[in-house]
Order: structure tokens, then sequence, then C-alpha cells
């Protein structure tokens, strides 16, 4: 079973611009947060899957770290059921370690360790992380949908 596209994009709409979620549970629906905080954007060498977790295949190099990005409306288009990344999302130079293929990005709540995934998507084009190396993503290249 799939999500029509209208929750679809509500859906996308709550988790990356923290938008309220009308017509859902209660008369009030889903609220937004108080503060918007941010999504934690990590790098995969392969689909950490849907059981998966922010750290699951997630790539190694030395100087990597998750990017944060805030959950609001300058940083993510939602449209048509698609959410997209507004700004471009750069990660640290690659200073060394194992570096790998990186062919999945996921979204998620923790700046490190196991955090929950919420939406993982593949990449148009896998990119090779050796030394020297800078991940970058640039404005309205990351999409995620809900299916």
């Amino acid at each position: 079973m799939s999500a029509s596209t209208a929750f679809a994009t509500a859906l996308l709409q709550h988790i990356l611009q923290n938008a309220g979620l009308a017509n859902v549970g209660d008369a009030t629906g889903l609220l937004p947060s108080s503060a918007d905080g941010n999504l934690y954007i990590s790098l995969h060498t392969a689909d950490p899957g849907a059981g998966g977790n922010q750290s699951t295949n997630e790539i190694s190099y030395t100087s990597y770290a998750r990017i944060p990005v805030p959950r609001d409306d300058t940083e993510w288009e939602v449209a048509a059921g698609v959410g997209t990344n507004l700004a471009a999302i750069l990660f640290a130079e690659s200073t060394g370690g194992t570096g790998g293929t990186v062919t999945h990005f996921g979204i998620g709540s923790a700046s490190s360790g196991n955090g929950n995934l919420f939406l993982r998507g593949t990449l148009a084009a896998s990119r090779v992380i050796s030394t020297g190396s800078v991940p970058e993503f640039p404005a309205e290249t990351l999409e995620v949908t809900v299916s």
C-alpha cells in the first residue's frame, strides 16, 4: 500500500519543514514542534534498509560527520510528494580513513551514533570518497519520497 500524494506531501512537510499535519488523530492534528530543530544527513556505502538506523552501512573516513539541516521551509522544498534540499549540503573533506563509495544518503534524528533513520534515498550517481574528496550535494539534488 502506498500513501496518497496529498498525504505524502503533508507528511514530508511535517518531517522536513516542521509543519502541522492536519486531520490526523484528534481535531488539532499533529502539531509542529515548538522549535524547528535539526535533521542530520548521513552518507552510506549501501542501502541502510527499512530496518536500519543512521549508522547502518554509514561511511567512515577521517573528519566525516553528519550534517545538521534545520527543519524549515528555507532548507527544504516539498511538493507533489517529493522533498528536496534547497541549499547545498557540504561534508568535511576526507583526510584519511577507509572511505569507500557512497551510494545512499539518510535523513535522521542524531548527530552521531545509532539515531533513528527517518528517510533514505539512493544517489543519482555513486561517489568514490578518497583522501581529499569533499562530498557535496548542490541544492535540489537530494530527493526523498514516502511510499
